[in-house]
């Protein structure tokens, strides 16, 4: 039987330049695959812009069949937020994409129990798509759609940090700031939140009970506290 380490060992090569939560995830969903039982390989993961486009060809201009709908700079994996999966055969050097292969013996399809993973851990799966399935294929957009990621939006910190929670065994720590009151001299003058430990206070509030004046400057993204 192959160890964890040696089936983590095959999909190392296509792991590098992942966003951060979809490594993470992609690691997870490797070590609970093997778990239940069923060793899986990461066949695909960050796709470049170029790839896409020689991928969309296959099929088109290009022999071979269609394995993809769309164009370079609109798929997930040219920004690191999806892989592909395929089963990894006993031998730790096949593969299969045998959707009814039951390898562990579990009368659950091997198939199904790593979409099923992939999910809990926050991933989309492409099998469960209404038109071109996808059944390889598990994504984290973080509500972005890829014509927001061309243009250069990025999954915010709260969400990659609720995704990380996720991945790592916790509930998503959405709204789990506490709520802290703000006194000066004994008067309380606004609410903050701790996140851990570090609080986090609106300045204006403080600084002008403190005598202060404050201004933002958009520009420079600055904001100046000037006390007489």
């Amino acid at each position: 039987m192959l160890t964890f380490e040696q089936v983590k060992s095959k999909s190392a090569g296509r792991l590098s330049n992942l966003h951060p939560a979809v490594l993470a995830g992609a690691n997870e969903l490797i070590r609970r695959s093997y778990n239940r039982g069923v060793p899986i390989i990461i066949t695909q993961g960050m796709r470049t812009i170029a790839e896409q486009n020689a991928l969309y060809a296959q099929g088109r201009t290009k022999k071979g069949n269609i394995v993809t709908n769309v164009r370079g700079g609109s798929s997930y994996h040219n920004y690191g937020l999806a892989i592909d999966f395929a089963l990894l055969l006993p031998d730790g050097r096949n593969v299969s994409w045998d959707m009814n292969r039951d390898g562990d013996g579990d009368k659950v399809a091997d198939w199904q129990e790593v979409a099923q993973e992939g999910k809990k851990l926050g991933f989309e799966w492409g099998g469960d798509w209404t038109s071109f399935k996808d059944y390889s294929h598990l994504q984290m957009s973080f509500g972005l759609t890829t014509s927001e990621l061309r243009a250069g939006k990025k999954p915010t910190a709260q969400q990659v940090k609720t995704a990380l929670s996720i991945i790592n065994g916790g509930e998503p720590d959405v709204n789990k700031d506490t709520p802290v009151n703000i006194t000066l001299n004994g008067r309380k003058l606004t609410t903050g939140l701790m996140d851990n430990d570090t609080t986090y206070a609106p300045v204006r509030a403080i600084a002008e009970a403190l005598g202060a004046q404050v201004a933002y400057d958009p520009r420079t993204k600055t904001v100046n506290i000037v006390k007489e």
